[in-house]
């Protein structure tokens, strides 16, 4: 196990200096989500950037992995479930562990296979916020996580998917699957939250990789 990543995120606000800091445990294999990826500390930017919003809000993460953005969420008030592949226990058991180092024992970690209706997807509470921190990795894997979260927005009608993912090859597109599952995005630019540099939060993320950052909506009857 490497030593844990810290993560310091500040603002000026309301008078006075708004601080969080953060650790993640991270394991050398960046096969699998045990790793702090540029993405996450992206959207975790983008979470502290909303956090006057989300006391009392309900915020699920999907593939949380490290579980930086939904941990970001939980510190600053929000009811947070963390989730990651019941097929990757490792993964499941950093979840665990970035809570335990944070000092948040109390937020569960569910067991949720994207494009797969498990019991625990099924179970789940109404949420107001969905998280994705690079999900958008594999092309193979596109359809999956856009059919869970399309189930969840059916049952949540209001809510959102925040999600960012890094730019790999301009081949690659969601538009299409957007379109038939009746969804629509939202483009983020990150200057609108602070997150256009290479050193986020006091770490070396997101680096020269490029990041987009947006949101994941019902699209109403008329497309839009």
């Amino acid at each position: 196990m490497a030593e844990p990543r810290r993560f310091r995120f500040a603002e000026a606000g309301g008078g006075r200096r708004e601080a969080l800091t953060l650790r993640v445990p991270e394991v050398p294999d960046r096969r699998y989500g045990l790793y702090a990826w540029p993405c996450a500390a992206v959207l975790a930017q983008f979470v502290w950037s909303r956090r006057g919003a989300l006391p009392g809000r309900r915020v699920l993460e999907l593939g949380a992995g490290v579980s930086l953005p939904g941990m970001v969420a939980a510190k600053c008030g929000a009811e947070v479930l963390l989730s990651d592949s019941e097929e990757l226990p490792q993964c499941l058991e950093n979840c665990r562990r970035s809570c335990l180092m944070n000092a948040l024992p109390h937020v569960p970690v569910l067991g949720i296979t994207w494009g797969r209706m498990c019991p625990q997807l099924l179970a789940l509470p109404p949420v107001d916020v969905i998280l994705g921190s690079d999900v958008f990795f594999d092309p193979k894997d596109f359809e999956d996580i856009l059919t869970t979260v399309y189930f969840l927005l059916e049952k949540n009608p209001q809510a959102q998917f925040w999600t960012t993912y890094q730019v790999r090859s301009a081949d690659w597109s969601i538009e299409a699957l957007l379109y038939k599952w009746k969804l629509k995005n939202t483009p983020i630019p990150l200057h609108s939250f602070g997150a256009d540099k290479e050193n986020l939060a006091g770490s070396s993320l997101p680096g020269r990789h490029t990041i987009e950052m947006m949101i994941i909506s019902l699209a109403r009857s008329d497309g839009t």
